[in-house]
């Protein structure tokens, strides 16, 4: 009977620890699950985080570039007003420039007129000095030139330069002036002289000198002004109406008068010149034009009357544009 009890118990407690035993695998793989679920977790957790690193770094990327494209476009913007200040500065520099320049330019002309004119007063009293003013007939000073006597001689127009480069546009510009003031010469004193002058000429009706020259040459036009009066003084009296005509034809009157009219003549020859090409020029346009309508319309009646054949009708101005058409292709 003990054996027995102790056999029962034995199998008991073999049972139980057999049951034990199965709870225990049961648990110990539920632990295992459990440390593979948690690993699985924490390797989603390190996933996730360097994902939302990842996805944190690339948003401070965007970030930065997006800011340090503004930041370059504002500076770029900046520097372009900048730029766009500097060129306005410069601008304005260069116009204060130019400005100052014509001022100054202008103040070396007035200045060089006082002293041209204070020249010749101190030089001849005798005579009659009218300086020219702004807006007039043109030219610095107006000498009335007095013979010994005090009888009028005649009247130098004069016209004073400073400038580095010489223009003949000034020429013409002193001939119209001369020709309003009535003054029997025109002499210009500039600095900068025509191709092949050096000192003094005579360039299309115009006395031009170097200013070291302008004393002398006054001093003989003057004395050529002065005989050429006492000379017309002398004949006075005794000249006939025929005689007066022929003065004045052959005096430095008429002689103006004429090369105001053939000046503008000449301007307005050249007008015609360059209308006259104009118009060929716009003939010649035109012309090319018509012709290419008539051979495109020829071109297209004969398009027509190939696909039409005979019942196409004839139009007999059309054949005779063709005629002159096919005739004025060159070979």
């Amino acid at each position: 009977t003990d054996l027995e009890d102790k056999d029962r118990k034995l199998g008991e407690l073999e049972a139980t620890l057999m049951a034990r035993d199965e709870k225990l695998a049961a648990a110990q793989l539920q632990q295992a699950e459990f440390m593979k679920q948690q690993r699985a977790l924490d390797d989603e957790k390190r996933e996730m985080a360097l994902t939302i690193e990842k996805r944190i770094q690339e948003g401070l990327d965007a970030v930065r570039v997006k800011a340090r494209t503004e930041a370059e476009d504002g500076l770029k913007m900046k520097v372009a007003e900048k730029e766009e200040q500097i060129a306005g500065m410069q601008r304005q520099i260069e116009e204060l420039k130019r400005r100052a320049e014509q001022g100054s330019q202008q103040l070396q002309g007035e200045v060089l007129e006082l002293e041209l004119e204070s020249l010749i007063a101190s030089r001849f009293p005798m005579d009659i000095i009218e300086p020219v003013a702004k807006g007039e007939f043109g030219g610095d000073v107006l000498q009335r030139v007095v013979g010994p006597a005090g009888q009028p001689c005649g009247a130098i127009l004069w016209e004073s330069k400073r400038t580095r480069n010489w223009s003949p546009g000034w020429l013409g510009k002193l001939r119209a002036d001369q020709r309003a003031a009535k003054a029997d010469i025109a002499l210009m004193i500039s600095e900068a002289l025509p191709a092949g002058v050096e000192t003094f000429d005579l360039v299309d009706g115009v006395y031009i000198a170097h200013p070291k020259c302008a004393i002398p040459i006054a001093i003989m036009l003057r004395q050529s002004l002065i005989e050429l009066a006492n000379s017309r003084l002398a004949q006075d009296g005794q000249a006939t109406k025929m005689e007066q005509v022929y003065g004045y034809l052959t005096g430095p009157r008429f002689r103006h008068r004429v090369e105001a009219i053939v000046e503008k003549f000449s301007d307005m020859q050249d007008d015609l010149a360059r209308e006259r090409k104009a118009t060929i020029r716009l003939w010649a346009k035109r012309e090319a034009q018509i012709q290419g309508v008539i051979e495109s319309t020829v071109g297209m009646y004969g398009d027509l009357q190939g696909i039409a054949g005979k019942v196409m009708q004839e139009i007999a101005g059309l054949d005779v544009l063709a005629i002159e058409a096919s005739a004025s292709i060159p070979d």
